[in-house]
């Protein structure tokens, strides 16, 4: 983990002359994330989070994450909202790169979440649901199930051992996209909602961070997401499914939105193909990073066991008892 680009006074007197703020009185990198650059901000009374967009994030998206923060933030959803500078534009230039601020969201991140904090996870995607299908907004899934195959031919498996691994992965990702639902109810989803990216005060989530993977795709395609990133306990270099965990998020979700029979029978399939996103992206990450960068690369071992939980389950039913 990293801060890629480096800031200094000068830079800050630039903001502060772009935006109708306090005076910043200190700034500070902030090492985690992997996609942008972040900067903690202070004022006499105010906290806010510069972003500065790197590689992996395309300029034309950009005013999409924008709009969208906004729109969640309109709608009373406790995420970062983008300040606009002084000539109306939520971007500014800083280091040849695009750049924002968006308002801090106070809390932290946990460890390991209880019962209760699945069951409000639950409930923030829903309602974060309910307002996106309404958002007439767009952005193609980056990360969605058509970007996979091209995302595995990418892979380097360096040696034999390795080949066996290939042979599996090229399967479940034929079984996977043959068996992908389609007309289940769509909207725009948070796409990325690991524990990282929830932030709770006192034992109540306070809010929800990083929407830079943001995307129009399959609701149900969230709840798989969030099953893989917040419903695994993991000891002993082992990944087991927590059931618990599982039926207090949907419990959480189903008391602002209902699941549709439909979409309880897809749910086997679209966590496969959550948790295969997650296994190539890592094994990407793994084979394709040179060891002299600055980036803490995730284990894959960890998504390949949530990948085989998964085939050994087939009905919404194995996921709840």
């Amino acid at each position: 983990m990293a801060v890629y680009t480096k800031i200094n006074k000068k830079d800050i007197v630039s903001i502060n002359d772009q935006f109708k703020m306090e005076r910043i009185t200190h700034f500070k990198g902030i090492k985690k994330g992997i996609e942008n650059t972040n900067y903690l901000l202070k004022t006499k009374k105010n906290k806010f989070i510069l972003t500065i967009f790197e590689k992996r994030v395309s300029d034309k998206e950009i005013p999409f994450f924008m709009k969208l923060m906004e729109l969640l933030n309109n709608s009373n959803i406790n995420c970062p909202k983008p300040l606009k500078s002084k000539n109306g534009s939520h971007l500014i230039k800083l280091k040849n790169k695009k750049a924002c601020i968006v308002s801090f969201i106070n809390g932290k991140d946990k460890i390991k979440l209880n019962l209760k904090n699945c069951y409000e996870v639950g409930k923030i995607i829903a309602n974060i649901h309910q307002i996106t299908k309404k958002i007439k907004i767009y952005r193609k899934n980056s990360m969605g199930i058509k970007e996979l195959g091209p995302l595995l031919k990418n892979i380097k498996f360096k040696s034999k051992k390795f080949s066996n691994l290939q042979k599996f992965l090229i399967n479940n990702l034929k079984e996977i996209k043959k068996n992908w639902p389609s007309k289940l109810p769509q909207g725009i989803i948070h796409g990325d909602l690991f524990i990282d990216n929830i932030f709770f005060n006192k034992d109540k989530l306070s809010g929800v961070i990083d929407f830079y993977f943001a995307a129009n795709d399959i609701f149900m395609y969230e709840i798989a997401i969030c099953i893989n990133a917040l419903c695994f306990d993991h000891k002993n270099s082992k990944f087991d499914m927590n059931k618990q965990k599982i039926k207090k998020l949907i419990k959480g979700y189903e008391s602002i939105r209902k699941i549709s029979l439909k979409e309880k029978k897809s749910l086997n399939i679209l966590c496969r193909g959550a948790a295969m996103r997650y296994l190539l992206t890592r094994l990407y990450d793994y084979s394709n990073t040179p060891k002299t960068a600055l980036i803490k690369i995730k284990d894959p071992n960890e998504y390949y066991q949530k990948l085989i939980t998964h085939n050994n389950l087939r009905s919404y039913k194995e996921y709840l008892n």
